[in-house]
């Protein structure tokens, strides 16, 4: 008899195909995961759980008691309550490392797009506004290179940033993050400085952090005034890092020049949340590792996690290792 799998909202479809072969996998997407009363069956049944944005907390487990590992096809995993699944012995992984170099490109993309102010102005073209041979002053957008760069967290993607940075645009680098990284100073001429420092002085600042209790509304009000008027403020990390309304607070005063935005408190945004109305906002729909490519090697990853939790086995990038010594 196949071990029953569940794989959730989006898992690619070659590896679905290839899970299928071996396992009695059932695919759910953007249901409400409370009531459903087929994904509830199937929950009751399921041994492995495979995806992306699937909460897992109490309620859910609750309901899976035969399960044995939660596989997420994302680096990030704020929506599993780890302390649950440690308690209960269920396997908890990610996919870290694949994405790295793809979110680092859409990073600084969405950096570089808010400072030269590109999706204004390629509106600005499409809507016919484009008379005259030069553009006016008003329409200036800011320089990237030989700027200063704050990042805070200097993780896999943090890094990856950095050498963009640093190779590509000669800045200068100011970083923060929860340890000194002597190895990332060395290869990009990066300073390690507190918090405050790296506010008040970066030109561009990126916010790359993993969602934690300690990083939850990390960047608010306090800290947008601490910022430089002419400052460009990116967030790549989640929405609620950031206070949302004091960002919008801070755009609206003038206290900030403009911001890039791959992720926002809540998703999908509200299409009347004001920051959509700012000409100095770049939003994007959370599209950091979107590309055929790297989202394939995602679930890769995610399927060979699953895997080896199904079969006895430590998985690869398993989150907490002191579960798997309660598998020994």
């Amino acid at each position: 008899m196949k071990k029953k799998v569940i794989a959730y909202n989006r898992v690619e479809k070659p590896v679905l195909e290839d899970l299928q072969k071996r396992y009695d996998v059932e695919f759910f997407k953007n249901i409400d995961t409370k009531k459903d009363p087929v994904f509830l069956k199937h929950l009751s049944q399921a041994e492995g759980i495979i995806g992306l944005e699937l909460v897992v907390d109490r309620e859910l487990l609750d309901q899976a008691p035969n399960l044995k590992i939660v596989s997420n096809v994302s680096v990030g995993y704020n929506n599993l309550n780890l302390d649950e699944l440690k308690r209960r012995n269920i396997m908890a992984t990610n996919t870290p490392g694949v994405l790295t170099d793809t979110v680092a490109d859409t990073v600084f993309g969405i950096l570089i797009a808010t400072a030269r102010r590109i999706p204004e102005l390629d509106q600005f073209v499409k809507n016919g506004e484009w008379t005259s041979e030069a553009v006016e002053p008003d329409q200036f957008g800011t320089n990237v290179h030989h700027k200063k760069l704050g990042i805070i967290g200097m993780g896999r993607i943090g890094q990856a940033i950095a050498k963009r940075a640093h190779f590509g645009f000669d800045m200068d680098i100011l970083y923060h993050s929860r340890t000194q990284k002597p190895s990332v100073e060395e290869k990009f001429a990066a300073t390690y400085c507190e918090l405050n420092e790296l506010l008040s002085e970066s030109d561009f600042i990126c916010l790359i952090t993993p969602l934690t209790p300690e990083t939850e509304g990390l960047i608010g009000k306090r800290e947008f005034q601490l910022m430089k008027k002419s400052a460009i403020f990116i967030n790549g990390s989640r929405g609620k890092t950031v206070v949302e309304q004091d960002l919008i607070d801070a755009l609206k005063a003038g206290a900030i020049a403009g911001a890039g935005l791959d992720v926002f408190e809540k998703e999908p945004i509200d299409p009347g949340n004001p920051l959509l109305k700012m000409k100095n906002v770049v939003s994007t729909p959370h599209i950091g590792s979107s590309t055929h490519e790297t989202e394939l090697e995602m679930s890769k990853l995610a399927a060979i996690n699953l895997e080896a939790g199904l079969n006895g086995e430590k998985p690869p990038n398993l989150i907490d290792s002191s579960v798997w010594e309660m598998h020994k």
